[in-house]
């Protein structure tokens, strides 16, 4: 079979085989597995500015460097308002939630919802956040790097990429756990960063900030992130009652993610950790969105949107740069990746195995999640290549995500800030809104017509709450000890303040989550 590659040097390939070797050469040298605490909370030692880093580099999943990149490409910049409701999460996540998760001391959120309710609540969420790993997370991921490669090698067929990055994330995440994943996202971060800088300023030399700033003049659409209510794409009242609720999910709910936040040192540490990948977050609609609307004066009449950012690196890029960038999206997707593997690991090994081995030891519990994360990625490549029947990637991910999410999210809100709720009331709560979601995924269209999806999670949000406070009226008080670290106390917040006063404002995390805030609706006004 003749090989040939599409506008990439020999310089290039070089460069991307060198860097995939280093970062499996360096999250084996840094990986952990002497215990449990090590092989999947890194032995819970994790600085700030290494939080923050790897959380954002696990959160540009393929849905924000190909997905919301191609999405933008075909409805413009509305798609980042996403990651805008994202910041208000992640500062709703570090004033509320992160102090309880850090404090009791969990491996994983469902085991949370555990101390919090029983343990038929974390089964329920533990058993759907290991499928959303594999089919929404980890398949995703494998999908959208094997078409970049697709584009290089077009004659080889999308399954062999799809196996190449399994077995490149599995070589290093496997044997190291979550320390080799998040040693190996610190360079990621950096290198996408780098490249996506590097990515916007050829955009904008090119005459691509010329016809951004014309479709900003002429109230075009695209450069607008308030979009009419008929908007197909991101009507704006899904910016309150929809975008928020998928936000907690994936900022403050999501194994994949907040595990990062569980590594870190101290409550304090993680809160800033949680403020620095909020400001990197905010930088994605100048690195990923508005480049994306950019690519339509470059590559007008592109068929597929998912493929517009792979195009737009292969085909704006200059020698040696193209290799630095293709690195940069094959380390975003590869962080993803490792980022889900060890997750979903985490949660089959400390929610399920060892409730069924009490007596497992700390060698045989490292071992068993090595031998699920194994089994896992395998999974996730059979069932990748299926994504493409699905049209738009960003359309899979973000729909099927509006369905399973709302009655978690609302187990969570009622667990943390109703202190009547009990274990009876959360599980009918997330048992009668995963019935309710499925009758909307097959009805929908039936019951509501055209409705768009971001109209779907308050219902479903909002009937899992009232199922919940119901049934926990009717039936008893939890146990005093159920709202031990797991719920929010305005008196907690209270005693803070003194300690926050006398240090450091440049260290008060909330001098930086006034500042996000501020900057995003200073977004918000600018692109409105």
């Amino acid at each position: 079979m003749t090989m040939h590659f599409s506008g990439i040097g020999t310089i290039d390939i070089i460069i991307i085989v060198v860097y995939l070797l280093f970062i499996i050469w360096w999250g084996l040298r840094n990986g952990k597995s002497q215990n449990a605490g090590s092989y999947f909370l890194a032995g819970r030692g994790m600085p700030w500015f290494i939080i923050g880093l790897s959380l954002f580099a696990a959160s540009i999943s393929s849905t924000t460097l190909i997905g919301q990149t191609g999405d933008a490409y075909a409805t413009g910049i509305a798609v980042f308002n996403y990651n805008l409701t994202g910041v208000w999460v992640l500062v709703f996540f570090a004033v509320f939630l992160l102090p309880l998760y850090i404090r009791s001391r969990v491996f994983t959120i469902p085991e949370f919802l555990e101390k919090r309710f029983d343990s038929r609540s974390r089964y329920y969420f533990s058993a759907i956040s290991i499928i959303g790993n594999i089919f929404l997370d980890a398949a995703g991921a494998l999908y959208s790097a094997a078409l970049i490669l697709k584009l290089l090698f077009p004659e080889v067929e999308l399954w062999v990429f799809v196996l190449i990055f399994a077995v490149i994330a599995a070589s290093y995440t496997i044997p190291g756990g979550l320390s080799a994943a998040i040693n190996t996202d610190l360079i990621q971060a950096v290198v996408l960063l780098a490249g996506s800088l590097i990515m916007m300023g050829i955009c904008y030399a090119k005459g691509g900030g010329e016809y951004f700033a014309g479709l900003m003049q002429s109230g075009d659409v695209s450069a607008r992130l308030i979009r009419p209510l008929s908007d197909s794409s991101t009507p704006w009242l899904g910016l309150l009652v929809g975008m928020p609720v998928l936000g907690i999910y994936f900022w403050a709910n999501n194994q994949t993610l907040v595990q990062r936040v569980l590594s870190a040192k101290s409550v304090n540490q993680g809160r800033i950790g949680v403020m620095l990948a909020g400001f990197l977050t905010l930088c994605t609609l100048f690195i990923f969105n508005i480049p994306g609307v950019m690519a339509r004066k470059f590559f007008p009449g592109v068929d597929n949107p998912d493929m517009i950012y792979p195009t737009m690196v292969l085909k704006l890029m200059p020698a040696g740069i193209l290799g630095l960038m293709l690195s940069a999206m094959l380390a975003a997707l590869t962080s993803t990746l490792s980022a889900i593997l060890n997750s979903a690991s985490t949660l089959f090994t400390m929610d399920f195995y060892a409730k069924m081995d009490k007596k497992a030891d700390q060698k045989k519990l490292v071992r068993v999640g090595k031998i699920s994360a194994l089994v896992i990625i395998v999974i996730a490549t059979i069932w990748a290549p299926n994504i493409e029947k699905f049209g738009s990637l960003l359309k899979y991910y973000q729909e099927m995500l509006s369905y399973i999410s709302p009655p978690i999210v609302a187990t969570f809100l009622m667990g943390v800030f109703v202190k009547r709720t009990n274990a009876r009331g959360a599980f009918a709560g997330l048992l009668s809104g995963l019935a309710l979601a499925v009758v909307l995924l097959f009805f929908r269209h039936d019951i509501f017509g055209n409705m768009h999806f971001l109209f779907i999670v308050p219902i479903l949000l909002v009937f899992s709450m009232l199922v919940i406070w119901l049934v926990s009226l009717a039936t008893g008080r939890p146990a005093p000890e159920k709202l031990e670290n797991t719920t929010f106390s305005i008196a907690d917040f209270k005693s803070e303040t003194p300690e926050l006063k006398a240090g450091k404002w440049w260290q008060n995390y909330r001098v930086m989550a006034s500042g996000l805030i501020v900057m995003s609706l200073l977004l918000l006004f600018i692109f409105r």
